[in-house]
């Protein structure tokens, strides 16, 4: 059994395979690396075999980030899994603080790192930045990251803080939990199944937390860029999916319908500003997030009526009306 196993979901990344793995595997010496091809169609097996320390899993379909994730897992024996995007580069010590941090505190089930911006590494990066949140209406965003707007990092989010969610990017879990809780939900396919899983890791009374003093740099959107309408797609559905899975009923049946109702709000505005490809998408979004009602609504992992989980923050009256751009300016929390 390892203790930590550092794995990579690769999907014809070759390019960043060549990028990256020199240097993980010279500041990962803590960790068994191994890269899970999700059947990848370039030269990414050519480039996996130029490097004998790293152990290969080969995955016969593409099943997404959250399938791909639990069979290959599956395979995997160690107390922590810290699950890694090919597009990461690391730093040195990257590993110590995220172990350390959970060997100290044994009611935390995941770290991640900070997140910073690979093309501009004084800014946070989108996925994950300082740490996750949720607000009101089920939208997540970050300390360092409100909706689409990026704050320079002059180390204002190092401290250690709690997070409802840690960065599908990068982030590190015991091992146990992450089967107790049944892994990824495997029908997300990709986007937004971290922020799934860390719901119901709540729920079930376990806690998440960004260690800062450990610190990356993701490119971002190496295996779907923001512009494709597949993208749109995937964010809408299950974001709108999340709720039906993860909310009390009592709070459900008023969320919901006001989020159907922003969200096609959005779509006209993707229709005006972008393409009719996204508003066709969040149209398919909802359309197919609701053939999965009458499963979501029986997850077995649902918030108890006692414990929402949501922050009490309006983002969109306090990014749009208010003018509040960063997490520090609406959070008590930094």
């Amino acid at each position: 059994m390892s203790r930590v196993a550092l794995v990579i979901l690769n999907y014809n990344g070759s390019s960043f395979l060549k990028r990256f793995l020199p240097i993980l595997i010279e500041h990962s010496q803590e960790a068994e690396l191994i890269v899970a091809d999700n059947c990848s169609s370039d030269d990414s097996l050519e480039v996996l075999n130029s490097f004998p320390a790293i152990r290969k899993i080969i995955l016969a379909e593409n099943t997404g980030y959250a399938g791909g994730y639990n069979e290959s897992l599956k395979q995997i024996d160690a107390e922590y899994y810290l699950l890694v995007n090919s597009d990461i580069e690391v730093t040195a010590g990257w590993i110590k603080p995220l172990i350390g941090f959970l060997d100290k505190n044994e009611g935390y089930a995941a770290v991640q790192p900070k997140i910073l911006d690979y093309h501009n590494k004084e800014q946070f990066e989108y996925s994950g930045a300082s740490g996750g949140f949720i607000d009101s209406l089920g939208y997540p965003y970050c300390r360092g990251r409100i909706f689409t707007h990026l704050e320079k990092d002059t180390h204002q989010y190092d401290s250690i803080c709690d997070v409802f969610w840690a960065t599908g990017a990068c982030f590190l879990i015991r091992s146990s939990i992450f089967h107790e809780l049944g892994g990824f939900d495997a029908s997300f396919f990709a986007h937004m199944e971290e922020v799934d899983l860390f719901w119901r890791l709540k729920s079930a009374g376990y806690k998440a937390a960004c260690v800062p003093s450990s610190y990356v740099y993701h490119v971002g959107g190496g295996t779907l860029n923001k512009s494709s309408p597949r993208k749109t797609y995937l964010n809408f559905r299950n974001n709108l999916r999340l709720l039906i899975k993860n909310l009390p009923s009592r709070r459900l049946v008023w969320i919901l319908p006001l989020r159907i109702i922003l969200d096609w709000a959005a779509a006209l505005l993707f229709w005006k500003k972008e393409s009719f490809a996204h508003f066709k998408a969040v149209f398919k979004a909802h359309l197919d997030a609701l053939k999965y009602f009458n499963r979501d609504i029986k997850n077995p992992h649902k918030s108890p009526p006692t414990l929402h989980n949501l922050r009490s923050v309006l983002l969109l009256k306090e990014y749009y009306i208010n003018k509040k751009k960063r997490f520090n300016e609406i959070n008590s929390t930094k």
